[in-house]
């Protein structure tokens, strides 16, 4: 039968991808109707018999015998002379069931109903997968490395499907080879055309989160909930965790014993220096909390206004600073609050604002993103560090210096 060929090659799709079987005969009829359509310019008088277990596969088309000469649609009609071709019994008026095969539809139509049929079958598959990801979206993922672009890894997972790991989302120290396997969160999924894209994000906050609940068994069974992540990937994270039961120590059962439990998501993440701290509901406490190591002395908060001015002792203030502004940075992201920073028993100071007629502005701010909002505060400082610490070249920091140190002269 020369059906069979079209649906043996429909099976070889039906065993790679797993369609069910009632998905096989509906992408069949489907494609089939949709020759028939284009045959015979309707499809309602065919019955289609599909078995695909067994490569069979009937068509029928019904039509009404009428007389002689009568015949206004030769889809729907069929004259008595052609029907008693058929079946010497026939009359007019009767149906008359006629099987149609392949070979009537032309060799064009056999190649078209292939084509239609192969991308019938990827449609089906793609949406599937999307459906699969879609699912997985927030979650950990892992996939081997297939190619290496400029912009881009590309891996594949177990089934063969291609996610996404773009630069932006690769951790700054990250370094792939073909061939090793990679974790991540699967950020995003979308179909574009009919082909699924998948990323998968290694900077994103909620990868690590994911890590805490794979690798601590308490946050997996629920016993410790994390609250909030912050990151700047690859340098430093702050995570707030919490637990309901008071006989467990949240940050102690993350951390683990001399960072047992932890050491394996800091290496996971090239390194990063993560933080746990305790969630309270005392924003006061949660602040100086967010600060650490650096310890507080008081804080005054401006709820209207989100901000929080903390006084510490000075040598107390490069701490609550951290490396590139990266802990006060991460402390106000988690608490949602801009900290200012204050020396502690620094009564003749003056405001960095205060110099704006002689320093301007934008070099007045690239101090102040690292905490350094007062003269005293900058000259405490040693050039080359704030070389290192701002984009600020040292010709224009000494010259800051200068302006600064004879005000303080005067």
């Amino acid at each position: 039968m020369e059906n069979i060929a079209l649906i043996e090659s429909f099976s070889e799709f039906k065993d790679d991808k797993f369609i069910d079987r009632v998905t096989l005969m509906s992408i069949l009829e489907d494609v089939f109707r949709n020759a028939l359509k284009k045959k015979f310019g309707s499809d309602d008088n065919f019955d289609i018999i599909i078995n695909p277990d067994k490569g069979d596969l009937e068509i029928w088309r019904n039509r009404i015998v009428v007389g002689d000469g009568e015949v206004e649609d030769g889809n729907q009609e069929i004259s008595l002379t052609e029907a008693q071709k058929i079946e010497p019994d026939f009359e007019v008026g009767e149906d008359v069931s006629e099987e149609v095969k392949l070979i009537d539809l032309g060799r064009r139509s056999i190649l078209a109903l292939r084509q239609n049929l192969i991308s019938k079958i990827h449609e089906h598959d793609n949406t599937n997968i999307y459906k699969q990801f879609k699912e997985l979206e927030g979650e950990i993922y892992t996939a081997e490395v297939h190619h290496i672009r400029h912009r881009a890894i590309i891996m594949l997972d177990d089934e063969g499907n291609e996610i996404i790991l773009p630069k932006d989302r690769q951790i700054p120290s990250d370094f792939f080879r073909k061939g090793e396997n990679v974790r991540g969160v699967i950020e995003s999924v979308e179909l574009k055309g009919n082909k699924p894209s998948i990323i998968m994000s290694r900077t994103s906050p909620l990868f690590l989160e994911k890590l805490f609940e794979s690798e601590i068994p308490e946050v997996f069974d629920g016993l410790i909930t994390v609250k909030k992540v912050v990151r700047i990937p690859g340098e430093k994270a702050k995570v707030a965790v919490d637990s309901y039961d008071d006989r467990i120590d949240p940050v102690g059962a993350c951390v683990g014993m001399k960072g047992s439990r932890i050491h394996g998501i800091v290496r996971e993440l090239g390194n990063e220096n993560i933080d746990v701290i305790n969630y309270t509901n005392n924003l006061q406490l949660f602040i100086t909390r967010a600060l650490s190591p650096a310890k507080v002395t008081s804080i005054k908060i401006n709820e209207e206004t989100s901000r929080a001015e903390v006084m510490l002792r000075p040598e107390e203030v490069s701490k609550a600073i951290g490396r590139g502004g990266h802990n006060i940075r991460l402390a106000g992201q988690l608490t949602g609050y801009e900290i200012d920073v204050f020396r502690e028993g620094v009564e003749e100071d003056v405001e960095l604002t205060e110099f704006s007629d002689e320093i301007d502005s934008w070099i007045i701010e690239e101090f102040s993103k690292i905490g350094l909002d007062t003269a005293k505060s900058i000259l405490e400082q040693d050039i080359s560090d704030l070389v290192k610490r701002t984009d600020l070249e040292e010709e224009t920091v000494s010259e800051v210096i200068r302006i600064l140190k004879s005000e303080f002269e005067d």
